[in-house]
């Protein structure tokens, strides 16, 4: 392969391991907000709105920009009938395809994604509930994640690609 695509895999793979780690901390914020509103409740009596909310941003947030780490420890499921007895170089070449179809829905998911947050900052589209928040952060935050598995899901591709012509490309190990 390319010096430029062994440079881009190993690049794209350190990015999503930091992004990765960090949003694996968001989890501790969604459970102190949930323990913020439970002791709020079942103590002082004072329910709070947002708190639902809140938590379920938090979570999409959460699951979103820890996508390309997923997929950088390949930690995502696979059903394993036939590809647990292929040779390393059929499952790469296996691979290689499902990534390319992962790109396929990622860049449509993406299309969507940037149009629904461009309608948001436009004309300050909020959420219909009690509390009703801005939906801007939280769509840009998801665009970014969606961003960063499509870097991912190029690098995964790349690598599984190397990896059938029989050259692996080594990225950024976990």
């Amino acid at each position: 392969m390319p010096k430029a695509i062994q440079a881009y895999v190993r690049y794209v793979d350190r990015v999503s391991h930091i992004i990765g780690r960090i949003a694996m901390y968001l989890i501790f914020v969604m459970m102190g907000i949930l323990l913020f509103s439970a002791i709020s409740r079942s103590v002082f009596d004072v329910p709070y709105i947002w708190v639902v909310e809140m938590a379920q941003f938090t979570m999409a947030a959460y699951y979103l920009l820890g996508g390309g780490y997923s997929m950088l420890l390949n930690s995502h499921v696979r059903v394993d009938i036939f590809y647990g007895r292929w040779s390393i170089r059929k499952r790469a070449f296996t691979d290689s395809i499902t990534a390319f179809c992962l790109i396929f829905y990622l860049v449509f998911l993406l299309v969507g994604g940037l149009s629904s947050t461009r309608y948001a900052l436009e004309y300050g589209q909020k959420n219909y509930s009690t509390w009703g928040p801005p939906l801007a952060p939280i769509k840009i935050i998801m665009c970014f994640g969606i961003v960063v598995m499509l870097l991912q899901a190029f690098s995964m591709f790349f690598k599984d690609l190397a990896r059938a012509r029989g050259v692996p490309i080594e990225g950024k190990s976990a």
